[in-house]
Formats: structure tokens, sequence, C-alpha cells
């Protein structure tokens, strides 16, 4: 069943969503809830999708990378955003922890705050501690467009937007970011609209 997607100013969004314990998980509730999540997902269109967009305040998200989404990218795109495959994974209850130092930025968006991108810093590589849909324990590392989607759907079950990370000053509507740079590095980006600059000042002088 495709499920409705919540958008900001739901408060099912900002609040932390619960933890499930492993007998839940193999409940029709849970069963059923992951598949309409992976049917929603594929309908939106999106590559991940946590319950809290669907109303459920749960720790349960889904996500997928594939020829169908990553078809639409020229292969010399999909080697800037380091974007891989990743077969439809599903994780309840997962942690997140960086692996190094390294730090990526790119325009993100969310199918909960329908219409706009930002630019978003992430960890380029990270490891995550889950259970899988059958309650088994998984863990696995992740690196480039995969980690970003895991880093995005985990702050959801966190109750955190991609809005609460971007550097404001790169909001942007989907059809100004393809107008005007999408095909841009983020640090040219940053650079022509002055991303990261302080404006506190020049608003505490007026």
């Amino acid at each position: 069943m495709i499920l409705d997607i919540v958008q900001a100013g739901d408060p099912v969004l900002r609040r932390p969503a619960r933890p499930l314990v492993a007998g839940e998980i193999d409940t029709p509730f849970v069963q059923e809830l992951i598949a309409s999540m992976r049917q929603t997902m594929y309908a939106a269109p999106g590559v991940g999708l946590a319950a809290p967009q669907v109303g459920e305040g749960l720790q349960v998200l889904v996500m997928e990378d594939g020829p169908q989404s990553m078809g639409t990218m020229s292969p010399a795109r999909c080697q800037e955003l380091d974007r891989r495959p990743l077969p439809f994974t599903v994780l309840v209850n997962p942690v997140v922890e960086p692996i190094g130092d390294d730090v990526v930025e790119f325009f993100e968006g969310c199918l909960s705050v329908t219409g706009y991108s930002g630019l978003v810093r992430r960890w380029r590589a990270v490891r995550v501690h889950a259970l899988d849909h059958t309650g088994r324990a998984v863990e696995m590392d992740l690196a480039g467009w995969p980690a970003r989607i895991v880093q995005h759907e985990s702050d959801h079950l966190a109750g955190a937007l991609y809005v609460d990370r971007m550097d404001p000053r790169s909001y942007t509507t989907n059809a100004n970011l393809g107008r005007f740079w999408k095909a841009r590095p983020p640090a040219e980006v940053r650079e022509t609209i002055g991303a990261g600059t302080d404006l506190w000042p020049a608003l505490r002088s007026r």
C-alpha cells in the first residue's frame, strides 16, 4: 500500500522515534509497514524513507539506489557524487558512526520538504549497526552516496531534517537548483552565494 508522506511542520518529524524490541519486528504491523514503505519510496520516487515520514514514530528505515534512480545521471555525475548501487535494505534501530574524518558536501533534498534542496555536509564513510527486517543483527560499512542516504534517514529517526544541517544560504527550490547550481562544484556554489557568511553583525546594526 502506498502511504502519504508527511511534510515539514508535522510533529511526528520532530519527535525522536521509538526503538523496536526484537519481538516487534516480525509482527504483521511492522512487516506490513516495511512493505508499504518500500512501495511508497518507489512511487515517490526516492532512495530512502524513514517511518516518521509516513506518520509512524518508529526506528525503521528503508533505502535503495540503483539503475532506476541512477539511470537519469551521466557516468561523470555519478562519479562526482560517488554514487554507487545500494540494494534494498531495511534497518531497524540503526546506530551510525563515522569512519575516518572525511566530510563531503552536496545538495540534498527530502520527500518531506517537497520542492527544495540545500548544501549539506555529511561523513563520507560510515559504519552502521542495526537489526534487519527479521530482527537479525547486521553491521555494514557504507561510503559515498549510500553513506549520505543512511545518515539522512537516520536523522529522521532522531527528529531532525536536513534543513537543520544545511548551509541556510544555499537553500533553493529544485527548479533553481537545476537552473543555476546542480552542475557546479559545491565550492563554487559556496563562493557565489556567500555560503557560511555570518550575517548576525549586519542584522544587529539595523
